[in-house]
C-alpha cells in the first residue's frame, strides 16, 4: 500500500500529530483537545443500537416495600432537666395561735419555694397553695350559680363564715367590709370592727380583711381593725400606691399583721411599692397581688405577669421574691361566667364554676400561693388537683385517653 494511503487510513481526520501524541493515543486510545476547531464538509453521525432505550420497550415495575405498622412505641429514657435556683421565695405566716398572741386554731404558711410551681422533679412542694373563700358584710348581688349555695347566710357574715369553713373547706376567709364605702352605707371603722369580731368568734381560721376600694376610708378602717385585733396576723387587703403607704405599713407592723401589696399588671410598679414597704416592714410580712384578669378578660396577661414574677424571685430579684395572692373571684366579672347563653353553653350552674376553676388552675401553674374564691365546687376541684400535683401521682391514663368523647 502506498505510504500516503497508509497514513490516511491510520489518521482518517488528517490531523498532524507529533510522535509523542501518536504514542499516547496508541497507548490510551483517547485524546483530549482544547481550543479545537474543525472544518468539515459532510458529517455523518452513527448511533449504535441500544444507545437510547426505545419507548416501546417495557421496563419491569418497581414495587416499593410493604409498609410495616409499628407494633410498639420506641423506648427512650427521659431525664428531667433538673436546675438549681439561686434564691428562695419568702415564707409568710398568716394567722396566729394563742401561744403566738392570736386566737386562730392554726396558722397557714405560704411561700418558701425554691423551684417553679410543682417542679417536684427538682424540689418537693414545701407549702401547698391555699384557698380563701369570700364573704361579705352586707347583701351584695351574686351570680345565681354562687347564690344558690349561700342564699341562707347572705347578709350574716358570721353564719357565712361558718358555712365556708365547715361545709366548703376554706383554709382562710376573706372578709369584704364593703359597707364602709362612702357611696353605700358609709359605715364607720367601729362598725367594721364589730363585723370582724363576729367572724373571729364564729371560726378559727386565719382572716383576710378586705376594704371597699376607697384609699382614705380603707386606711382608716384597716388601722382600727389592726389595733383592735393586734397579734392575729390578719392579711390586710390591701395596701396600694395611692394609699398612705407609710401610715399603713406602720400600723400593720406595730400590731403584728401582714400587708397585701396590690398593684396592676406591671412588675415595675410591684417592685416600687415593695421597696416603699421595706422601709417599715420585714419581707416576711408582705404578700403580693399582681392583679388577676379572668379567663376571657386577659388571663394570658395575668399568667405571664405572675410567672415572670415567680421566676424573677427565684433568680434573685428580692423585690419579687414574695408569695403571690390571686383574686380569682374576678372570674365572675366575665359575663360568660354567669350570662344566659345558647343551649350548647348551658347550664350556667356548671359553666360558672368551670370559668372560675379554669382561671384558678391557670394561675396555679404560674406559682400563685393563695387563691380568693367563691364557688364551693371550684374550690373543691382546685384543692383536689393541687393535692394530686403535689403528690406526684400520674392520674388515670385510661380516662385521659378518652377525654374527647367523655361526657360531663
Amino acid at each position: 500500500m502506498p505510504e500516503k494511503e497508509k497514513e490516511k487510513e491510520e489518521n482518517p481526520l488528517g490531523l498532524k500529530l507529533n510522535a509523542r501524541l501518536t504514542e499516547l493515543l496508541a497507548k490510551l486510545q483517547e485524546i483530549e483537545l482544547e481550543d479545537f476547531e474543525m472544518d468539515v464538509g459532510d458529517l455523518e453521525i452513527s448511533i449504535q443500537p441500544g444507545t437510547f432505550a426505545s419507548p416501546m420497550i417495557s421496563r419491569p415495575k418497581i414495587v416499593p416495600p410493604a409498609r410495616i405498622k409499628p407494633q410498639a412505641i420506641l423506648q427512650a429514657e427521659f431525664i428531667p432537666p433538673v436546675k438549681t435556683y439561686p434564691a428562695q421565695i419568702v415564707e409568710v405566716k398568716l394567722g396566729a395561735t394563742k401561744k403566738d398572741g392570736g386566737s386562730r386554731g392554726k396558722p397557714v404558711v405560704i411561700g418558701g419555694e425554691t423551684a417553679p410551681a410543682f417542679y417536684t422533679f427538682e424540689k418537693p412542694t414545701l407549702h401547698p397553695p391555699v384557698v380563701a373563700l369570700d364573704i361579705f358584710d352586707m347583701e351584695v348581688p351574686l351570680p345565681k350559680a354562687v347564690k344558690m349555695h349561700v342564699k341562707e347566710v347572705v347578709g350574716d357574715p358570721a353564719a357565712w363564715a361558718k358555712l365556708a369553713v365547715e361545709k366548703f373547706g376554706a383554709d382562710l376567709l376573706t372578709v369584704h367590709i364593703i359597707s364602709i364605702d362612702p357611696l353605700l352605707k358609709n359605715a364607720s371603722p367601729k362598725e367594721a370592727v364589730k363585723t370582724v369580731e363576729k367572724v373571729v368568734q364564729a371560726v378559727d381560721v386565719p382572716l383576710i380583711i378586705g376594704g371597699c376600694g376607697d384609699p382614705v376610708k380603707d386606711t382608716d378602717v384597716f388601722a382600727e381593725i389592726a389595733e383592735t385585733f393586734a397579734g392575729e396576723r390578719f392579711l390586710i387587703s390591701s395596701v396600694t400606691r395611692d394609699m398612705d403607704v407609710e401610715r399603713s405599713a406602720k400600723f400593720i407592723k406595730k400590731n403584728g399583721h401582714v400587708a397585701l401589696s396590690f398593684t396592676p399588671m406591671d412588675l415595675n410598679l410591684a417592685r416600687e411599692l415593695n421597696r416603699r414597704l421595706y422601709d417599715f416592714l420585714p419581707k416576711e410580712d408582705i404578700v403580693m397581688d399582681l392583679t388577676t384578669a379572668a379567663l376571657g378578660y386577659g388571663l394570658d396577661y395575668a399568667f405571664t405577669n405572675m410567672e415572670r414574677a415567680r421566676l424573677g424571685g427565684l433568680m434573685g430579684d428580692p423585690e419579687l421574691a414574695h408569695p403571690m395572692s390571686s383574686g380569682t373571684t374576678n372570674a365572675w366579672a366575665a359575663r360568660e361566667a354567669w350570662l344566659k347563653m345558647a343551649p350548647e353553653w348551658e347550664p350556667r350552674e356548671l359553666r360558672g364554676p368551670l370559668w372560675e376553676v379554669t382561671t384558678a388552675l391557670t394561675l396555679l401553674l404560674a406559682g400563685v400561693d393563695l387563691f380568693m374564691m367563691m364557688h364551693p365546687a371550684a374550690v373543691k376541684t382546685l384543692k383536689d388537683i393541687t393535692q394530686q400535683l403535689g403528690s406526684g401521682s400520674s392520674g388515670d391514663a385510661g380516662k385521659l385517653a378518652e377525654w374527647v368523647s367523655a361526657k360531663v
